[in-house]
């Protein structure tokens, strides 16, 4: 735990003062000044990895990419120190001593979590492996030939790369799953409002979507498996979007529509399959179209190119493909290209895996077929409840919008998008590779979005019949809110009473060991597993098996093609 916290205040000075001089930029260019914190850390955020990411073109993500970045950090807090200084104080004042308990507390329990707990199994498989290829030279052209999970490239390994940091703590840790979850659990807190108000407002809905979201993953939180960043960032965004529409002299200001849309471009390079978020951008596209402001349409498309870019540049090198797996779009002629039906049976592995089929050759198979065996067999009791209510929630939100339509109430036309964005995100992970933990977010904010709908028209309903001089209906919600986060405290107690006797009150818990054996080619050994196919993080090079591999030079870091 010591270890984490230590990793997690050098994680929050880095991103604040980066995502601080961002914000400043933002100010000064874009007249508009972002207020929380936990946005300015998010923002940090994603300029880190994008750092992270151009850095591994050129040379190894390790102490020089750290001493850098320290150094920007250093001349932003030199540039811009009084007004950093006066933000914290006035975030010090507006922070109450209950609010600090709660901030320390999570931090303590968040940090526990990821000390411990469980280590995902595609971390031993082939995310340490990742990181420490990142680690050690950056990029590598053809890795993918190596192990085609290598491809899929997420930019949070080159983030978790940045900060491993195995040449001081003498592990590489992986924290930044752990970091994020937190950043989520602050912004969670704002529902307490909720109480204050006596009214409960979409965002309200989303945040507790994104609570239950992490009372599933706090016990897996350890690993470093992209699949929790890029839930935790939609989540974020969605959250951030719902609050920003809520805002009753703010709403209109499309600056921090576009801002989350380039956060939105950040997801993509996370995992690909978030890219139907993206639909959000069509309401700060038409602000800025209406308004005929070319100049900040062509910010906006360059900040989004900066996001996306490094990471295009990266699986383009790892596996010779514009997207993986994805090899239809093959315009690159280079001689580490992985081989179209390596790709293309990558492809299908994981459609058919998410659909509980096992089998690639069946990827074709109808989705009236393989739904049935799915829903039975690959779903949670609760979680089948939650699916059954969102193929409800798609026909009435179908209802919704052609009454909107008709009608032309406009004014809902902000809510209609948010959900047809988490709605398409759905339908998309559902015939597609409906495994749960690709697409938790978008199961959870379409079933809370619509039924904020129905809560909202069972408000009015009770106001009119028994008047407002009652226990609102939205304190009986709290209510009953209070008592599920009982439940879930009992369950995290359950898991503290069977983990604190283990050894992680000072380092973190390490990937897991395997026994392997090696082989040798051109004078490099290799290790592979002499059981399963998992290899860790501290044999190096692994792959999950024996195999004949083709170097393009001399060392590894001239690449590999088959």
């Amino acid at each position: 735990m010591l270890a984490i916290c230590l990793n997690w205040i050098y994680i929050f000075c880095t991103t604040a003062c980066l995502g601080f001089g961002v914000g400043k930029l933002v100010e000064s260019r874009l007249h508009y000044r972002i207020r929380h914190l936990d946005s300015i850390i998010g923002i940090g955020i994603v300029i880190v990895t994008v750092y992270a990411q151009v850095w591994s073109l050129f040379y190894k993500v390790g102490i020089a990419a750290n001493v850098v970045m320290v150094l920007l950090c250093i001349f932003i807090v030199l540039l811009c120190h009084k007004e950093a200084l006066t933000i914290l104080q006035q975030k010090k004042r507006s922070s109450s001593k209950t609010c600090t308990i709660m901030f320390i507390a999570m931090i303590l329990i968040w940090s526990y979590c990821t000390s411990r707990g469980y280590m995902h199994y595609d971390s031993d498989l082939y995310h340490a492996q990742s990181i420490r290829w990142i680690e050690e030279y950056g990029i590598v052209k053809g890795l993918g030939n190596v192990h085609v999970r290598f491809a899929y490239n997420s930019s949070f390994f080159a983030l978790s790369a940045l900060y491993s940091m195995h040449y001081i703590f003498g592990q590489s840790l992986h924290c930044v799953n752990g970091f994020i979850a937190l950043l989520l659990c602050v912004e969670i807190f704002r529902i307490c409002k909720a109480w204050k108000r006596k009214k409960f407002v979409p965002s309200d809905f989303a945040r507790v979507a994104a609570a239950y979201y992490l009372t599933l993953i706090y016990q897996e939180i350890t690993s470093p498996a992209s699949d929790y960043a890029i839930m935790c960032v939609v989540f974020f965004i969605v959250i951030k979007w719902l609050a920003q529409l809520e805002e009753v002299n703010d709403s209109n200001n499309v600056t921090p529509y576009a801002l989350l849309c380039v956060g939105g471009v950040f997801a993509v390079s996370l995992k690909l399959t978030a890219g139907l978020i993206l639909l959000l951008v069509i309401k700060p596209a038409c602000m800025l179209i209406r308004e005929r402001n070319w100049k900040n349409i062509a910010i906006y498309l360059c900040l989004g190119l900066l996001v996306i870019t490094p990471w295009i540049a990266r699986t383009v090198i790892i596996s010779g493909y514009l997207l993986y797996p994805f090899p239809e779009l093959d315009i690159f002629s280079v001689d580490w290209k992985i081989p179209a039906q390596a790709a293309a049976l990558d492809a299908a592995e994981i459609k058919t895996w998410g659909r509980g089929l096992n089998n690639a050759t069946l990827v074709n198979m109808p989705i009236t077929q393989w739904f049935p065996n799915w829903f039975h067999n690959m779903l949670p009791a609760i979680d089948k409840v939650i699916i059954i209510f969102d193929l409800c929630s798609l026909i009435m939100g179908f209802i919704y919008a052609v009454v909107t339509i008709c009608r032309r109430k406009w004014e809902r036309l902000d809510i209609l998008l948010v959900w047809a964005s988490v709605a398409s995100s759905f339908l998309f992970w559902q015939i597609s590779a409906p495994l749960l933990r690709y697409g938790y977010a978008y199961v959870l904010l379409l079933a809370v979005l619509t039924a904020w709908g129905i809560f909202a028209i069972i408000r009015v309903i009770l106001d009119r019949c028994f008047g407002k001089k009652r226990l609102s209906f939205d304190q009986v919600i709290c209510l009953l809110l209070l008592i599920v986060v009982m439940i879930k405290i009992y369950s995290f107690v359950c898991f503290l009473s069977s983990s604190y006797q283990l050894p992680y009150y000072i380092k973190q818990r390490e990937y897991g060991k395997y026994e392997l054996d090696t082989f040798t080619i051109e004078g490099i050994t290799f290790y592979y597993p002499l059981s399963g196919d998992r290899v860790g993080y501290d044999a190096f090079p692994a792959i999950q098996r024996k195999m004949d591999i083709k170097l393009r030079g001399e060392g590894l870091k001239d690449g590999f093609y088959q």
